[in-house]
């Protein structure tokens, strides 16, 4: 049975019309196999990136020795696809997909929540590196609320800033929940249904920041480099790479005409003061993204002076910094 999937993937790799078509494998579940960066490809599948799920998830809501991994896998996954002609498009990055928490519940719930799919909790997955913030699901605490909202925007910010090809879930754009339900393919109800009235209340805050943040990566290249990052194209700040208890990560992705762009993430729960690089010539930083701020200040397109040499970073947050011309 595996080989008659690899001879059939190879015979659309191969075809004249459907090669010249986007093909993308879910490498997994087939003949109880798990082939993530090993799907028979012929240079020509892309794969959904289960690892980069994973990882990112891990680094995020704070799991200790993850800094490494996080830089590879925001990086293009090289471990994984830098084989053949492969190239960072091949890894098809998600945090969230049609399986499993939305990213609402991600950072809502421990635990899946599945008794009204009627088969006493036992289905769906119970690996989900997920944290409820400090409380499992719905709440009125507002510290609680604004961490699952930062968490939300790191997570989006972290995607959007990945090389390779992002890809999101319907409705996580205006927080979407299935109430805890990691299963929920069985209900037509509205913990599936997308919620316009949802959506509307969200488009000055969560939304506005999620269609900002792809706007970003859209145009600006150094989110979508064809090739693996070489050190010409990344300047990793980072001297201790084997910390176990290190859950901050900054790094500078440098564009060719010098407007560079900073980001750290910071996954510990207390502030963090960073040292900011000096920017290129004749240029100085903007802040455009603080994942700590409320919106708009949130995400500002056009950047915000007045960065100096240090940044006090908010524990759970991020940043993004752009060097403009002085």
């Amino acid at each position: 049975m595996v080989m008659y999937h690899w001879l059939m993937d190879q015979a659309i790799a191969k075809d004249a019309i459907l090669s010249r078509c986007k093909i993308i494998a879910e490498p997994w579940d087939c003949g109880d196999l798990y082939l993530v960066g090993r799907f028979p490809n012929w240079d020509r599948w892309a794969e959904w990136n289960g690892k980069y799920r994973d990882d990112i998830r891990r680094f995020i809501k704070g799991d200790c020795d993850m800094k490494g991994i996080f830089a590879t896998r925001v990086s293009g996954s090289a471990d994984l696809y830098r084989v053949n002609k492969r190239k960072p498009y091949h890894s098809v990055n998600f945090i969230i997909s049609h399986d499993g928490f939305t990213l609402y519940d991600l950072v809502s719930y421990n635990f899946k929540h599945n008794d009204v799919n009627g088969e006493g909790g036992n289905d769906g997955s119970n690996d989900n590196f997920s944290w409820n913030c400090g409380f499992e699901g719905e709440t009125d605490d507002r510290n609680v609320k604004a961490l699952r909202s930062r968490q939300m925007k790191n997570f989006h910010l972290a995607l959007m800033i990945s090389q390779g090809v992002p890809m999101m879930l319907m409705g996580d754009e205006y927080g979407h929940t299935h109430n805890g339900n990691n299963n929920s393919y069985g209900h037509d109800t509205c913990i599936n249904n997308f919620q316009w009235g949802l959506l509307d209340g969200q488009r000055g805050s969560h939304f506005r920041f999620f269609s900002e943040a792809i706007k970003f990566q859209q145009t600006h290249q150094v989110f979508r480099h064809d090739n693996f990052l070489s050190k010409n194209d990344v300047t990793w700040h980072e001297d201790n790479w084997d910390n176990y208890e290190s859950k901050f990560l900054a790094f500078t992705l440098h564009d060719s005409d010098g407007s560079d762009i900073y980001l750290a993430f910071n996954a510990h729960d207390y502030f963090v003061k960073v040292s900011i690089p000096p920017p290129p010539s004749k240029r100085h930083w903007l802040r455009v993204v603080d994942t700590n701020l409320e919106s708009p200040n949130d995400f500002v397109p056009s950047g915000i002076p007045g960065i100096g040499s240090t940044y006090n970073m908010a524990a759970y947050s991020s940043i993004l910094l752009q060097a403009k011309l002085s």
